[in-house]
């Protein structure tokens, strides 16, 4: 078995940090003209492809409907400090977890579209450029990976491979403006920085920057910073002082741009606060303390002996461990446990994203392939090329990110588009090697054929195609409806057309289905009790509770909640459930045409697919 210096890579991408080499000779050189050449094709088909089958500038999901709810507070003069939602749960508002840091550039975009545009074109404006713009980092760093473990090659297929994954996903779509591309695009370029050969100490530092901000944007991605900080740990104690410039870098930025961040978006009166969904003083203080102890153990026994560091990690790793369980103890369990069981049942059981493997099976297995198969190849490669001796720091790095991702995903399967993502850069040093063969021996047919086979297999987006048309094939031979491939779910009871009686109303509170929630608070003035996020239980439980009692109980929990007009859709697939469980309930009976006494339809909306009802006093 060949062998090889872990430290070692590519010479040919090693960057010009400790030889003094001018700008030009830095890894990033090389990528400048196909990586934006890619992006403005990017943008064209991204153009072709919204405005051929327009229907909203705002994305699909709830959260980018709430993201510019928050954004329009944020212009409207809401305190950059005040992250509560007024409009939204119980008298009081709720309290939200999401970061400004993606508000700010989606409001400076808002208003530089608005020197020259109307305000509605300004504001679609700059939902359409800032998904496109969060796609220009992952460019980059899929192929600086690609090409750290692939050549000159890998780069191309690196490239070629993230064009690929942006293109299939809605993340990188016009209107995406939730949090979740950012998120993509940190850790691709964490991924990239780590593998870099030589790691060189401002890759590291740009590494540890990365990762406060993935905190800092979403507290869902600490599983993958958790893994990246002991990655550069690990090699750290392996490596000793070759190893101290970086380490040091990574410890100093990351605490350096926690506390930033910290002090930037926290408002001094949650100084205090523990919280396990988004950045507080339980984070902060762990980062923080963790990384300043882990720079002073670099500092102080890089020089010693492979014992002396390991013991000095051991005691970084104890004490932050200690420093949790004494401060926030809470935050090494799912942030989702205390959720109470009803929501549970309603709500969380029926959102995609949050669904473990084993329910995402039993639901539609057709989907495994598209969420779980590439990144399982992924790893294979890595241990493969490991143990041949190719390339083994990067591999290892690459081995770590995905299993974390792939194990997340078993779990939730949100997990899912980190491991595909960072499964390209592998799989780009596969294909250039298998199009290298087949090159250099074009008429050999089995060369051909494993190039071509490894190009697809590589691409997540072919596996989910291949289940989609395998289900609809079986279900065609067992004689049951064939189905057809999966679009993107027809918004009718949520967009304007259907919410311009709503908004007609005098301003008040609105009971509803929780998906009907942030489209209210987009297109009404009217505050609504329920809207899909955790933090808002009082809310969600309150519509819940009315949906499912008796309609002469059902009124108690309206009226002492304030509510004004009850919104009703029966094609809601909550709405369905909630009739389910509980047949004599008031969104039962209404399923049936049941209307109570003390409800007063709006007139024009008996029977429009969003029904309005005013609760009489």
């Amino acid at each position: 078995m060949p062998k090889s210096n872990p430290a070692a890579g590519d010479a040919r991408l090693a960057p010009a940090v400790s030889s003094g080499l001018p700008l030009r000779a830095s890894p990033l050189a090389p990528l400048h003209r196909p990586v934006l050449l890619s992006f403005a094709m990017f943008i064209v088909l991204t153009v072709v492809l919204h405005f051929s089958s327009y229907v909203d500038y705002v994305g699909a999901d709830n959260d980018d409907v709430m993201r510019l709810v928050q954004v329009r507070d944020l212009m409207g003069g809401q305190g950059w400090f005040d992250l509560t939602q007024y409009r939204l749960g119980l008298e009081g508002g709720t309290l939200m977890h999401w970061s400004r840091l993606i508000d700010l550039p989606i409001a400076n975009l808002i208003m530089l579209f608005s020197l020259f545009l109307s305000p509605a074109m300004a504001e679609a404006s700059a939902l359409f450029a800032w998904p496109l713009i969060t796609a220009l980092p992952l460019f980059y760093a899929l192929s600086l990976g690609g090409g750290v473990v692939g050549g000159p090659s890998g780069r191309v297929i690196g490239l070629a491979l993230a064009f690929l994954f942006v293109l299939s996903i809605n993340r990188f779509q016009p209107g995406a403006i939730d949090h979740h591309n950012v998120q993509l695009a940190l850790i691709a370029a964490i991924a990239a920085c780590l593998i870099l050969p030589g790691r060189p100490p401002a890759a590291h530092a740009l590494a540890g920057a990365a990762s406060a901000l993935a905190i800092a944007i979403g507290a869902e991605t600490t599983p993958h910073i958790v893994i990246v900080a002991t990655i550069v740990a690990v090699q750290w104690v392996w490596l000793g002082k070759d190893m101290k410039a970086a380490a040091s870098a990574f410890a100093l930025a990351m605490a350096a741009t926690l506390t930033a961040v910290f002090f930037l978006t926290v408002p001094p009166a949650y100084y205090g606060m523990v919280a396990c969904d988004a950045l507080s003083t339980a984070f902060y203080s762990l980062g923080v303390v963790g990384a300043g102890m882990f720079f002073l153990a670099v500092a102080s026994t890089s020089g010693r002996g492979f014992g002396a560091r390991l013991a000095a990690l051991g005691g970084v790793g104890a004490a932050t461990l200690g420093f949790t369980l004494l401060t926030a103890p809470q935050c090494l369990g799912n942030p989702l446990a205390s959720l109470d069981p009803l929501l549970v049942a309603m709500w969380l059981n029926s959102v995609t994203e949050a669904q473990s493997i084993f329910s995402q099976l039993r639901a539609e297995p057709w989907t495994a392939g598209g969420f779980y198969l590439v990144p399982v190849l992924a790893m294979i490669l890595c241990v493969r090329a490991i143990r041949q001796g190719r390339n083994v720091h990067a591999h290892g790095v690459l081995l770590a990110l995905i299993a974390v991702s792939w194990a997340i995903a078993l779990v939730q399967v949100r997990g899912a588009v980190f491991s595909n993502m960072l499964s390209a850069i592998p799989f780009a040093a596969l294909v250039a090697s298998l199009r290298e063969r087949s090159n250099a021996d074009p008429k050999n047919l089995r060369k051909g054929l494993a190039f071509a086979g490894a190009s697809f297999a590589a691409v997540p987006f072919v596996w989910a195609l291949t289940g989609a048309l395998l289900s609809m094939g079986v279900n065609a031979v067992m004689g049951e409806e064939a189905g057809s491939l999966p679009t993107q779910e027809e918004k009718i009871c949520t967009d304007a057309a259907a919410m311009q009686p709503l908004a007609r109303e005098p301003a008040g509170v609105v009971a509803g289905p929780s998906n009907l929630g942030a489209p209210i608070l987009r297109f009404t003035p009217h505050r609504v009790l329920a809207a899909p996020y955790h933090r808002n239980q009082g809310g969600m439980l309150t519509e819940l509770h009315a949906a499912m009692a008796p309609p002469a109980d059902a009124v108690k929990f309206l009226r002492g909640a304030g509510v004004t007009v009850l919104a009703f859709c029966d094609s809601d697939l909550q709405v369905g459930n909630v009739a389910r469980a509980a047949p004599d309930g008031l969104y039962a009976q209404l399923r049936k045409g049941i209307v109570p006494d003390w409800l007063e339809p709006v007139p024009g909306t008996r029977d429009a697919d969003l029904q309005l009802y005013r609760v009489m006093p």
